[in-house]
């Protein structure tokens, strides 16, 4: 039997993909990427923000059809929109054999198996279910760099986010099958290994007390076939000194942090329900920029947020012309239901949030192109530099050489 695996969202969602493939693919079952030639096809859906359920909807409506016209014997839906929206989704979408929530992955096989036989079934299973790393993945991402997901769930609980509702709270895989996860990994191939989470930095602090990707990470380091370590969805006020030291002390890891601020105004970030204010971001970025000179910040930015006014729009743009990040991502605000955000009052119209999101976006492109424009002339100029020297070092040996040759005839005489 052939099977199509369609995979939404982000990257920790992939690697729930990444997952379920290495079981179907140890019960003996075929995987395809033409939809043409699927007998069967399983969906990870997202539903972070509107346009990512819209996309997860078409394609369940899509494959639907196929369902209906007998091309496919089973479609099995799973990933946080079938969790979110599971007694919609087999409602509305009666196409849809199965149902697996995002703690129920491990019932891949189990779940294609039963709608196979004619008897489908559900899993969805407890949100605080602990997650279990090390498991066979079948890499797509090309083979030179994956990701590794270090946690599950999130207790930040902003005001805007539905993750805590999909993903449950925080919980750490241990690391000591992180650690086989990635040495099996590098055995494949994999040379960049890429750490993700809904927030990586406060990893092991509910399996061991503390903060532990510091200790993580060094471990990582030592690991055989891996060259570059990459760290992703740091949380401001959670990067400590400790962490910061270890990055610049350890070759293996990739001077680049994803630090998400979200804005720029100490009363939006205060609405989000965000722990840091701009004066803490500002001091963190001081910090990473003294220890670690040629570090690359990511960040990411919300706009449009309820009772966002000019005013704070100016200054989340202070922020970024006077922080200068590396790279910049930004998205209008989606309304989900039941988050505080999404009740507040002084709801943005949405051409009001694409008008800031271009600003934002085009600062961030200005800065980005002085920066590459600069880099290319202080390139340039080293080039020059070298040029000159390598001239300058030919015409000495040139004129030794002459020099040499002229002694030589003259002592012939």
């Amino acid at each position: 039997m052939k099977l199509l695996f369609i995979s939404l969202g982000c990257d920790k969602n992939l690697v729930d993909s990444e997952v379920m493939l290495g079981m179907l693919t140890q019960k003996g079952y075929e995987i395809t990427d033409d939809e043409e030639q699927a007998d069967a096809v399983v969906i990870n859906t997202c539903c972070f923000i509107g346009d990512a359920k819209e996309e997860s909807i078409n394609t369940i409506l899509e494959m639907g059809k196929r369902r209906v016209s007998g091309q496919l014997k089973a479609l099995i839906v799973t990933g946080c929109l079938a969790q979110r929206y599971h007694d919609e989704i087999q409602k509305e979408i009666p196409e849809v054999d199965a149902i697996l929530g995002t703690t129920a992955t491990e019932k891949i096989v189990e779940t294609l198996e039963k709608v196979l036989e004619g008897q489908p079934e559900n899993y969805l299973e407890d949100l605080d279910k602990k997650p279990v790393g090390g498991k066979k993945r079948v890499l797509t991402t090309g083979g030179y760099y994956d990701y590794l997901k270090i946690a599950e769930g999130c207790d930040k609980h902003c005001t805007y986010c539905i993750i805590p509702k999909v993903r449950g709270n925080y919980r750490s895989v241990p690391m000591e099958q992180l650690l086989a996860e990635a040495r099996d990994l590098a055995e494949q191939g994999v040379r960049e290994l890429i750490l993700v989470a809904q927030e990586t930095t406060l990893y092991g602090r509910d399996l061991y007390g503390e903060k532990s990707l510091p200790k993580l990470l060094q471990e990582l380091c030592r690991i055989d076939g891996l060259s570059f370590i990459r760290v992703l969805y740091c949380y401001p006020e959670e990067i400590t000194q400790e962490l910061i030291d270890v990055i610049a002390r350890e070759e293996k890891i990739c001077n680049y942090l994803d630090i998400p601020i979200q804005s720029g105004s100490d009363r939006i970030l205060k609405r989000m329900g965000r722990r840091t204010d701009t004066a803490q971001i500002r001091e963190l970025i001081k910090r990473l920029r003294e220890k670690i000179p040629d570090i690359c910040i990511r960040t990411t930015l919300i706009t449009g947020f309820p009772g966002e006014t000019e005013e704070d729009h100016e200054a989340t743009m202070a922020l970024v012309d006077e922080m200068e990040f590396d790279r910049l991502g930004v998205f209008t605000y989606s309304q989900e239901e039941d988050t505080p955000a999404a009740a507040m009052e002084d709801q943005i119209d949405e051409e009001v949030k694409k008008e800031a999101e271009k600003a934002r976006k085009d600062a961030e492109k200005a800065e980005r192109d002085a920066a590459e424009k600069a880099e290319k002339a202080r390139r340039e100029a080293e080039k020059a530099k070298i040029e000159a020297v390598a001239k300058a070092e030919k015409a000495k040996r040139d004129a030794e050489e002459k020099a040499r040759k002229e002694s030589e005839k003259a002592c012939r005489k």
